[in-house]
């Protein structure tokens, strides 16, 4: 549906070519829900804004449904951005007009008559819900609500592709979220592709797909999310990951000293992830049933990518090493990822 190839951009400025894109690639297929995520100045914006010609690269092709916009002449591709609808951080609403008439610009601009605006726009209120905002005017409308009129606008001429930069970031937690719903509805509904740029991970645990992480122009990792959250290989990757999930011990611990060998009265410290069907498989008990070891339950949490169930548990282990070793290798055989992080002496727990 969408490729990117070999995308390059270079800015001038006063002390020279600035290079915001170095050489990247990205495949988004029909009907996925693609998560770009970055720091400020890594780039995104200047992505996102390069897939719909905003931004026309230094280097490289863009190919939308099948059509290489970075051939096209102005013209053409005005005909094109047809078919791509992008919605704002800051809404970008006309202050002057209503929501029915900020929704029904671009019709009015492709020269569609009043008949068929209203056959158009009054069901776009309705898809976002603001049936009865319709003769409002964006003063009188939450950020939530201003952000559904953008939306509306942006669906308005029939897009195959929504591209959303920094959508939800001028909005509240709970605001962002029935955002997000919305989107992830108007990708079920309409089955359109939908390329979000975020600095906000748990935007992309949400909705997403699929994501890449870009970095100094460059993409850093890209995968699955649940690829991607559940084994990160790049450090920018696993920052962003922690604001969502936590990977550090717990705080009674980060002071201790842990070894890698067993030492005289320590447990063993393992880090356990379960993802989908093995969240539900009753592995704390099958260690304690099967060996003669003691189990302490150090942490906990589960929670859902999409849908797959997601779930990180710290325990420690006591008990004869042989006993322990036979353990480890019971968790080996599960369908979990198991980490050993280390020993550390039980009393290291009431240092803090």
């Amino acid at each position: 549906m969408i490729k990117l190839s070999h995308i390059e951009k270079t800015y001038d400025s006063a002390a020279g070519p600035v290079m915001a894109l170095k050489g990247i690639d990205l495949e988004i297929k029909r009907g996925e829900i693609y998560g770009i995520i970055g720091l400020s100045g890594a780039g995104k914006s200047t992505l996102i804004r390069c897939i719909n010609m905003l931004e026309r690269p230094t280097a490289g092709k863009v190919i939308v449904a099948g059509e290489e916009l970075t051939a096209l002449s102005n013209k053409e591709l005005r005909r094109a951005r047809k078919n791509i609808g992008m919605i704002f951080q800051h809404f970008n609403l006309l202050s002057s007009a209503t929501v029915y008439d900020n929704i029904a610009f671009p019709l009015r601009l492709a020269g569609v008559d009043a008949a068929g605006i209203k056959a158009k726009v009054e069901p776009l209120l309705e898809l976002v819900g603001l049936e009865d905002k319709a003769h409002q005017y964006p003063a009188q409308l939450s950020g939530g609500q201003k952000q559904r009129v953008g939306i509306a606008r942006a669906l308005a001429s029939d897009p195959k592709v929504l591209l959303c930069d920094e959508a939800t970031s001028a909005l509240d937690p709970q605001t962002t979220k029935a955002i997000l719903e919305l989107i992830k509805d108007i990708n079920h509904k309409l089955q359109l592709t939908v390329v979000v740029i975020t600095h906000e991970m748990q935007v992309i645990k949400e909705i997403c797909d699929k994501v890449a992480v870009i970095e100094h122009g460059v993409i850093a990792e890209q995968g699955t999310v649940l690829e991607v959250f559940t084994n990160p290989q790049q450090p920018i990757t696993k920052e962003f990951i922690s604001v969502v999930i936590s990977n550090e011990l717990p705080s009674a611990f980060r002071q201790a000293e842990i070894s890698p060998t067993p030492l005289p009265g320590s447990q063993l410290l393992v880090r356990l992830t379960f993802i989908g069907d093995s969240a539900d498989d009753p592995v704390i008990a099958g260690l304690i049933r099967n060996f003669q070891i003691e189990v302490s339950i150090l942490f906990g949490n589960l929670d859902h990518i999409k849908l797959t169930p997601y779930g990180r548990m710290i325990i420690g282990i006591t008990g004869e090493q042989a006993e322990i070793d036979k353990a480890l290798a019971y968790l080996s055989s599960k369908e979990l990822k198991t980490e050993v992080i280390g020993y550390v002496t039980r009393h290291a727990r009431i240092a803090d």
